[in-house]
C-alpha cells in the first residue's frame, strides 16, 4: 500500500502537513460531525512523526495544536468585541496566544511518542496504542494542569452518534478519546505496515469499530422514561452589550417574568446564569414579583450573582439560586471552577489586565460540586457555565443527584461555533453520569438532554422562548460515575495486555520488537 505522506519531508513540510491536519479536527467536532476526517487528521500526524528527533516531533506536534486550537477556539475572539472600545484589539494576540499554549500538550504527546520510538523502535499496532496513550496521557494534563482546560476532547467527535459516544459512560471522555485516536490512527498504521503485517491491523480495525458500533447502540437503546416533573425554560435571549446597561435590569425582569407566565404547566422554572443582572437576593421588589409568578409550589431556578460582607471586605459569587413563592431563598450554589480572566485573573498582582466581565472585583470560587434538596423535585446537581466542561468534576460522589442543571450565558459568543461545543461537553457529562443535564443559556443553546446523550429539546443560539418538557428520568450510576479516572487507566492497560498477547501470537520468534516492523 503507498504511503501518502514521504518520509522525505523537511521540517518545516511536516510541520506545515500537522498545522493542516490539526485545523482539520474542528470538522471533527460539533457542529461538523464529520466522521471520516478523524482517521485522516491521526494517520497524517502520526505518518509525519516517524524518523524524526524529539525536538523535532515537539515542533510537529505543537504545529498539530497550532492548527487545532487556533481554529477550534476561534469564537473565544467574540468576547472581546462585546466591549470593542476596551479589549477589541485584544481579541487576536489573546486568541494566538491561548492557543499557541494549548499547542504545548500535543506537542509533549508527540515528543514522548518520538522518544519512546527511539529508545524500542515498535511498529505496527504496539505504535498505534503508544501514540494514543501519550496523546490522551497529554490530554489529561490539559483538563488538570493550572486549573484545566478540557475544551474539544478527541472524544467530542463521535458525540453526534448515539452508539459511539455511549463507550464514555466506563471509561469517561478521556477514555474514549484514548479508543477514538488508536482507531483513528490504524489506517496510518496500515499504510507504513509492512505487507505481510497488514492483515491483523485490518483485522483489529474492523472488529474495534463494530464492536464499538454494537455495544454502544445496546446501550443506547435503552430509553429513559420522562419523570412526573415538569420543566420550563426560558432562554430571554438579552444582547451581552445590554446586559448591564444601567437601567436594563427591569427590562431583562420583565422579559424573563412574560416568558415565565406563558400558558403551561410547570414544576421547575429554570432560568439560565445570572439572568438577574444584579444582586437578587438585596432586591425585596425584584423578589416579589418573581414570587408572583411562583404559585402553588413552583421553585424557580436563577442565576445571579451574590456577594458577602467580611472582614476581609466583600466577596463575590457567581450562583445559582433557588425561590418559591415565598420570596426567600431556598438553597443555592457558587461556582467553584471560575473562568480565568473572565471571572478573576490570574496572578493579578503581576498581571496588568482587568476582567473581560463586569462587576467590582474578581469572583471567589465556591467549595466544590453539590447537591442541592428541593422542595418537591429530584435532587440536583448545579454546574454553572464553564463548569459542565469538566469530565467526573460536575457531581458531588458522596450525594449522587438525579439530574445536572447547567445554567450558562453563551452570549459571549454570539452565533459563533463555540455553544454547539459546549453543549458537547454537557451531552458527554449526561453519559458519563447517566444522568439528565438540562441547559438553561441566556441566548442560547438551551436545551434538555437525557441519560444517554441524545437531544430531547431545544432552543438554538439567537431564539427567544421556552422549552416546556419532563425532565428525564435517570439511569443506575455508570462504572464511570463510580469509579472516575481510574476507568481510564484500566483501559490503556487492558490494550496494552492485548496487544502484547496478539504479538506473541503472532510474531515471528525470531524478531526483536514488540509489535509489528515498519516497513
Amino acid at each position: 500500500m503507498p504511503q501518502f505522506v514521504s518520509e522525505d519531508l523537511n521540517l518545516f513540510q511536516r510541520m506545515g502537513l500537522a498545522l493542516a491536519a490539526g485545523g482539520l479536527t474542528v470538522l471533527t467536532l460539533p457542529p461538523f460531525s464529520w466522521l471520516i476526517a478523524v482517521p485522516v487528521a491521526f494517520s497524517v500526524l502520526f505518518i509525519v512523526l516517524r524518523n524524526i528527533s524529539t525536538s523535532r516531533a515537539f515542533l510537529v506536534g505543537w504545529a498539530f495544536g497550532l492548527g487545532q486550537f487556533g481554529i477550534g477556539i476561534s469564537w473565544i475572539a467574540e468576547s472581546f468585541y462585546v466591549d470593542a472600545e476596551r479589549f477589541g484589539a485584544l481579541a487576536i494576540p489573546a486568541v494566538a496566544g491561548l492557543s499557541a499554549g494549548l499547542a504545548i500538550f500535543p506537542g509533549m504527546a508527540a515528543m514522548l511518542f518520538a522518544a519512546i520510538m527511539q529508545r524500542r523502535a515498535v511498529g505496527g499496532i504496539a505504535a498505534g496504542l503508544l501514540f494514543a496513550t501519550c496523546w490522551v496521557a497529554t490530554e489529561w494534563l490539559r483538563g488538570h494542569v493550572l486549573t484545566g482546560f478540557p475544551w474539544n476532547l478527541a472524544a467530542y467527535a463521535l458525540v453526534d452518534y448515539a452508539a459511539l459516544r455511549q463507550p464514555a459512560a466506563w471509561v469517561g471522555s478521556y477514555g474514549l478519546g484514548f479508543l477514538t485516536v488508536f482507531i483513528g490512527i490504524l489506517p496510518g498504521v496500515l499504510t507504513v505496515a509492512a505487507p505481510k503485517r497488514r492483515a491483523p491491523v485490518l483485522v483489529l480495525f474492523a472488529v474495534a469499530v463494530a464492536g464499538f458500533w454494537v455495544g454502544g447502540a445496546l446501550r443506547s437503546g435503552q430509553d429513559m422514561p420522562p419523570t412526573d416533573v415538569a420543566l420550563r425554560i426560558v432562554q430571554g435571549n438579552v444582547p451581552q452589550v445590554e446586559k448591564w446597561v444601567p437601567g436594563s435590569r427591569q427590562r431583562t425582569l420583565e422579559k424573563y417574568l412574560g416568558l415565565s407566565a406563558q400558558p403551561g404547566r410547570f414544576d421547575l422554572l429554570l432560568w439560565p446564569e445570572t439572568a438577574f443582572p444584579g444582586f437578587l437576593d438585596e432586591d425585596a421588589a425584584a423578589r416579589a414579583r418573581i414570587s408572583a409568578a411562583l404559585p402553588d409550589g413552583r421553585i424557580l431556578l436563577t442565576g445571579a450573582p451574590d456577594r458577602v460582607e467580611g472582614d476581609g471586605g466583600t466577596r463575590y459569587f457567581n450562583t445559582v439560586q433557588a425561590y418559591d413563592g415565598s420570596g426567600e431563598v431556598l438553597t443555592g450554589y457558587a461556582k467553584h471552577h471560575l473562568v480565568p480572566f473572565g471571572e478573576y485573573v490570574p496572578l493579578k498582582g503581576w498581571l496588568p489586565i482587568e476582567r473581560l466581565t463586569e462587576g467590582l472585583g474578581d469572583f471567589t470560587p465556591g467549595p466544590g460540586p453539590r447537591t442541592l434538596a428541593i422542595p418537591g423535585a429530584p435532587l440536583v446537581a448545579v454546574a454553572i457555565c464553564y463548569e459542565i466542561i469538566f469530565p467526573g468534576h460536575v457531581v458531588d460522589d458522596l450525594f449522587r443527584p438525579d439530574w445536572i442543571f447547567n445554567a450558562t450565558n453563551d452570549a459571549w459568543f454570539g452565533t459563533s461555533i463555540g455553544p454547539e461545543q459546549h453543549l458537547a461537553s454537557a451531552r458527554m457529562r449526561a453519559v458519563e453520569e447517566g444522568l439528565p443535564v438540562v441547559r438553561a443559556a441566556n441566548t442560547g443553546i438551551s436545551a434538555i438532554i437525557d441519560a444517554n446523550g441524545n437531544v430531547v429539546a431545544r432552543l438554538d443560539t439567537g431564539e427567544t422562548g421556552t422549552i416546556d418538557a419532563g425532565l428525564p428520568g435517570a439511569r443506575t450510576p455508570t462504572p464511570y460515575a463510580r469509579f472516575g479516572d481510574w476507568t481510564l487507566l484500566v483501559l490503556v492497560f487492558g490494550c496494552w495486555v492485548f496487544g502484547w498477547l496478539a504479538s506473541l501470537l503472532g510474531r515471528d520468534p525470531d524478531a526483536r520488537h514488540f509489535g509489528t516492523e515498519v516497513s
